[in-house]
């Protein structure tokens, strides 16, 4: 099969796009034909070994997963003897970031449990963009946020992967959504649900007057300080993409400060699990969200997807598409 296989750190000039050996399930696995992938800032971290704490799990001279990938979505080909939920040509879609990765191939093995059927109502790449991206906004929005009916959000980074899935999953709770994007994205918020759109190019959030209860920080650089004023007195704030710099802040003066006072601070780190993918499939289904695609790439090009990711102007998810016509002669 082919793959795009990276054997070093690096920028994406050291992905290779070649032939390498078709994997086969383990008893509790399950193996794909892969349809579409999506890339995430996960992939080009793991690429580049940074920050360097990173490869404490992928490798420390050099990657131990050869191969990136970890949203897919695809066909059950071959399922090992002791997997129950799934059967050879179910459509399925799933995060392979807790099982290996591996997702930029023509093949891929899974664990079960890493893995959800696809909605009938979403095709291929619409279900790839979803498992990294839109647990994490639920896990923000819910789990650390704990969302209410009637609260007012605000999703900051709101028009990229993270953030277009934010917007669309509080309005499913209720909420009223604020998103802040750049202004050639304000029409996409308005068409994916928020009631009201902040330009940061012509105003700071931070300093118009306006508190929200939760914030979601999909992306940014306003220092935390900045965040505490824009929340209400017992406001949520909540990092899941950013700068290190707000990551390092999140990470030590937001347990601070949320000792300190009602207002509580802090960051989310995703952890992927099968009944989150399977309460996403659900808002899929009922069509509560929808996924905005940005660009799509042919597996062969992934190292150009990579490189539009890294930019940081993504609108929505990158997708990476799979070729099912004659795909082992490419």
């Amino acid at each position: 099969m082919k793959a795009i296989v990276y054997a070093r750190y690096g920028s994406p000039d050291v992905l290779q796009f070649k032939e390498v050996e078709k994997p086969a399930p383990k008893d509790d696995e399950v193996l794909i034909k892969v349809y579409a992938a999506a890339a995430n800032a996960a992939d080009w971290h793991l690429l580049r070994g940074d920050p360097f704490l990173l490869r404490l799990g992928s490798g420390l001279l050099k990657p131990t997963n050869k191969i990136l990938g970890a949203d897919i979505a695809g066909r059950v080909e071959a399922v090992g003897r002791n997997v129950k939920q799934f059967q050879p040509g179910d459509e399925v879609f799933g995060d392979l970031s807790g099982c290996g990765w591996g997702g930029f191939a023509e093949y891929v093995c899974a664990r079960e449990d890493a893995l959800v059927l696809k909605p009938a109502n979403m095709d291929f790449e619409q279900v790839a963009a979803v498992p990294v991206a839109g647990v994490t906004a639920l896990q923000g929005l819910r789990d650390k946020g704990q969302i209410q009916p009637g609260q007012k959000v605000l999703i900051y980074g709101a028009s990229g992967g993270v953030g277009t899935f934010a917007v669309q999953i509080a309005k499913s709770y209720g909420a009223e959504v604020t998103g802040v994007c750049s202004t050639k994205n304000v029409d996409m918020m308005r068409s994916i649900g928020a009631d009201h759109v902040i330009d940061y190019t012509r105003e700071d959030f931070t300093k118009n007057g306006q508190q929200y209860d939760l914030i979601l920080a999909a992306n940014g650089y306003h220092p935390i300080s900045a965040y505490k004023c824009a929340l209400s007195p017992k406001g949520v704030y909540v990092m899941t993409g950013g700068s290190m710099a707000q990551m390092f802040q999140a990470m030590l003066l937001g347990p601070w400060i949320s000792m300190t006072g009602r207002k509580k601070m802090g960051n989310l780190l995703m952890k992927p699990n099968k009944q989150d993918l399977a309460f996403m499939s659900e808002l899929l289904e009922a069509g509560k969200v929808v996924p905005v695609i940005d660009r799509r790439y042919p597996l062969r090009e992934t190292a150009e997807a990579i490189r539009y990711l890294e930019e940081g102007h993504a609108k929505g998810k990158v997708i990476i598409t799979v070729e099912q016509n004659n795909a082992n002669s490419l």
